[in-house]
C-alpha cells in the first residue's frame, strides 16, 4: 500500500472521481491499494438513505451537499480537516466489512495517541470520540469488495463551526471536536496523515497475516 497526498481545498467531485477511478483500476489489477489523503473544499455529504433530516434546512446549508454510495448520515468536510479515503480490496483482509470499519477506528484512535489525546470507540456508533466529544467521523462503501470513502478527522477548529448547521451523523445533541482543542497541538493535516498512514499499513499487514494464516 501507499499514501498519496493531494492538496488542500481539494473540491469532494475531484475527490470522488479519482476513487472512482481507483477502484476501476484495483478491480482490473492496475493499480496498487493506495490511501488518497487531502484537505476538502466545504461541503456536506450525507449517505443514499431516505431519512434525510440530518441535513437540516438542505436549501439552506451555505455550502454543497453531495449524496453519496457510503454508509450513514450527515456530516461535513472541509479546511482544518483531514480526509482520508482508503482504497483497497478486502480480499485480502477477511472479506469482513465490519472488522475493516473497527480498523479503522482503531488507527484514528492510536494516531490521537500518538498526539497526547485519549480517544476511544463508542458501543454502536462509529468515529473516534474524546469523552462525549466526535473527534473523527467514518463512513465506507465498497464495490466488490474494494472500499471507497474513508475517515476524517477535525484538526483545527476552522473544521467546526459548519456542523452546527446539520446534525452530525445523525446523533442529536453531539458535540464536535478537533485535535488542537483536545491537545493544544496544530500540526499539518499533511503531517497527521503520515501518521495515520504507518498505523493503517501496520493493522492491514496484521490483518492480512491473520486471513492468510
Amino acid at each position: 500500500m501507499i499514501a498519496q497526498w493531494l492538496g488542500s481545498d481539494v473540491p469532494y467531485e475531484d475527490g470522488l472521481k479519482i476513487q472512482d477511478e481507483h477502484v476501476r483500476k484495483i478491480q482490473s489489477g492496475d493499480a496498487s491499494e493506495t490511501l488518497f489523503l487531502m484537505e476538502h473544499s466545504p461541503v456536506y455529504t450525507i449517505g443514499r438513505t431516505r431519512d434525510q433530516s440530518s441535513l437540516g434546512e438542505a436549501p439552506h446549508l451555505p455550502h454543497p451537499v453531495f449524496e453519496i454510495n457510503r454508509g450513514g448520515q450527515a456530516t461535513y468536510h472541509g479546511p482544518g480537516q483531514l480526509v482520508g479515503y482508503p482504497i483497497l480490496n478486502l480480499r485480502n483482509y477477511g472479506r469482513d466489512l465490519h472488522a475493516y470499519l473497527r480498523l479503522l477506528e482503531s488507527v484514528l484512535v492510536d494516531t490521537l495517541s500518538d498526539f497526547g489525546i485519549v480517544a476511544h470507540t463508542r458501543e454502536g456508533l462509529t468515529g473516534a470520540w474524546v469523552n462525549e466529544r466526535k473527534i473523527a467521523s467514518i463512513g465506507v462503501g465498497v464495490r466488490k469488495w474494494i472500499t471507497m470513502h474513508g475517515f476524517a478527522l477535525n484538526i483545527s477548529p476552522l473544521s467546526l463551526p459548519p456542523f452546527l448547521n446539520i446534525t452530525p451523523c445523525g446523533i442529536e445533541g453531539v458535540t464536535t471536536t478537533c485535535l488542537h482543542h483536545e491537545s493544544s497541538q496544530l500540526p499539518e493535516p499533511k503531517t497527521v496523515g503520515v501518521v495515520i498512514f504507518k498505523h493503517l499499513a501496520d493493522q492491514l499487514a496484521n490483518l492480512r497475516d491473520e486471513s492468510s494464516s
